[in-house]
């Protein structure tokens, strides 16, 4: 089915993007900077992508399930969209990751008064 491998690379972006929105990890959490490091991202793996071309190191290969779209020679429509896909992914595991070794170094709030949380008292009891 041509256009298969576009659809799964989007059908994963909605993923990643419905984990991001729901913890507000990048995109939703700074839309400009995450757009902005996404841009990049983009731009530097299509330079890589042009110069492995060039030298003849990537090729296009053949394959039933690309829309048959090329942005340039041995350059499928698939690849910009992986390239935009990867970028978010790695933007979004990492600010994952920066989230969970911020809250192992900081100690965890004290229980409110009243909560469940707060020991109850051990006056009376044996040991």
């Amino acid at each position: 089915m041509p256009g298969l491998y576009l659809i799964a690379i989007l059908v994963s972006a909605a993923g990643i993007a419905t984990i991001d929105a729901r913890f507000k990890l990048a995109a939703w959490r700074s839309p400009w900077r995450a757009a902005v490091a996404v841009a990049l991202g983009v731009v530097f793996f299509l330079l890589w992508d042009i110069v492995g071309i060039m030298t003849g190191v990537f090729l296009k290969g053949d394959s039933p399930l690309f829309t048959g779209i090329d942005v340039g020679p041995e350059l499928p429509l698939e690849e910009v969209f992986f390239l935009a896909f990867l970028s978010y992914l790695s933007l979004v595991i990492w600010a994952a990751a920066m989230r969970v070794i911020e809250r192992r170094a900081s100690p965890p709030p004290p229980p409110a008064v009243g909560s469940d949380d707060v020991p109850a008292s051990t006056e009376g009891q044996s040991r």
